[in-house]
């Protein structure tokens, strides 16, 4: 069993205050949370790492145990471990970081901490401190039930804010509706987990995750790509010649004011920063939104119109 050295998990010093330590875990939280990278195992791994590390240097009764460890743990490993810990292994009832129904809803019924947390935090003796998630017996045949997939769809809209969407899931001939928050950003083909929603575990085994793979609705306006939105500004012949403003509504129903400079040619794409998808987890980092302007031609012409429109013809012709 290796040595987790969880100052360094957590990038701060071991003279590390308990604020400092709390605010570097919100933002690593923040970054690293399973909701924030639907899918993403490395950051999930990332995320368990970190919350292990917090939850006992944010306790001070659990600091002080582990920076003794750590000044032994050389001498402790070449004794064998196991019955000679430098200190007692009996569950600590102190401060949680998580509740029990928290951690079940980001990692389905698996324990997220590591042997190294349980043999001096949470016991040795192979049984699952109170409120935590344990591992099934040894010698019990324990395998985990399959993920599943699931398509849904999703208005454009929906993914620009964020949703909440409720889902019928059978389990065993029997349905359950469960609501399943989509986190604002959500790109076409993004996958949202759902923990302890996949199939049953057997022997003991925790329930596989349910992933829910996003499909975009076609939106009239937007084109997303990517954090990148897409879309085509009607503009009149006359603005386009003499130039002028036009507005744009975004599709956070912003309202912009777009200049149109003089002889701006029909297609050319005009980039408004900042106000295109939002990116998960994010809410202040948007892609951009790209206006396409679409050049409108008069169907009709009055006879004044028209008069106007020979005499341009003449001054073309004589230039």
């Amino acid at each position: 069993m290796d040595f987790k050295d969880y100052y360094s998990t957590l990038g701060v010093a071991k003279t590390a205050t308990e604020k400092d330590i709390k605010q570097t875990y919100r933002k690593l939280a923040r970054k690293h949370h399973p909701d924030v990278n639907p899918g993403n195992k490395a950051a999930e791994t990332r995320f368990k790492e970190i919350t292990e590390a917090y939850e006992v240097l944010s306790d001070a009764a659990k600091r002080k145990k582990y920076d003794e460890l750590g000044a032994n743990w050389r001498m402790y490993e070449q004794a064998g471990a196991g019955e000679h810990a430098p200190f007692g292994g009996g569950p600590d009832r102190g401060f949680r970081t998580m509740t029990e129904d928290e951690m079940r809803e980001m990692f389905g019924d698996a324990d997220p901490f590591s042997d190294f947390f349980h043999t001096f935090f949470g016991g040795a003796t192979g049984g699952a401190e109170p409120g935590r998630r344990g591992r099934p017996p040894r010698g019990r045949s324990a395998r985990q039930g399959r993920d599943i997939e699931q398509d849904i769809e999703l208005g454009l809209e929906d993914a620009y804010h964020g949703t909440r969407h409720r889902l019928s899931i059978k389990h065993a001939g029997h349905t359950r509706t469960v609501d399943v928050r989509i986190p604002a950003g959500v790109g076409d083909g993004s996958r949202v987990r759902v923990a302890g929603e996949g199939e049953h575990g057997t022997g003991g085994g925790v329930a596989g995750s349910l992933y829910l793979r996003i499909r975009l609705a076609r939106h009239p306006r937007f084109e997303p790509r990517g954090k990148d939105l897409h879309t085509l500004v009607p503009i009149p012949l006359t603005t386009a010649v003499l130039g002028g403003e036009v507005e744009v509504t975004t599709l956070g129903a912003r309202s912009l004011r777009l200049k149109i400079p003089p002889t701006t040619q029909n297609a050319q794409v005009f980039r408004l920063k900042g106000h295109g998808m939002p990116a998960v987890g994010k809410p202040d980092a948007h892609g951009d939104l790209y206006a396409t302007v679409d050049v409108q031609l008069p169907r009709q012409v009055t006879p004044e119109q028209k008069k106007h429109f020979e005499a341009l013809r003449q001054l073309e012709t004589v230039s």
